[in-house]
């Protein structure tokens, strides 16, 4: 399972200098704090919304995401190595 890696986009916007209400202005959010509930977590980035981060952010979308393992997996991959 993939998920998106929050730690990612966040550092990614620093790099690039931008700031929250750039970000919230540039993806259409109304201001710097709803953007921040994206980057944190607390909302879901919508599948529509990544192409335009991605743009923004200057990378390739797939970046965006990390293998998310979970118990049962490390230890089957573990058992097969």
């Amino acid at each position: 399972m993939e998920i998106l890696d929050l730690d990612l986009i966040k550092e990614r916007r620093k790099k690039n200098g931008l700031t929250l209400k750039q970000m919230a202005d540039r993806l259409g959010f109304s201001n710097a704090s709803v953007y921040y509930k994206y980057e944190s977590g607390i909302y879901a980035f919508k599948a529509e919304t990544l192409p335009i981060l991605a743009m923004i952010l200057k990378c390739d979308i797939n970046n965006f995401f990390k293998k998310n393992y979970s118990k049962t997996e490390i230890n089957r991959d573990q058992k097969s190595a």
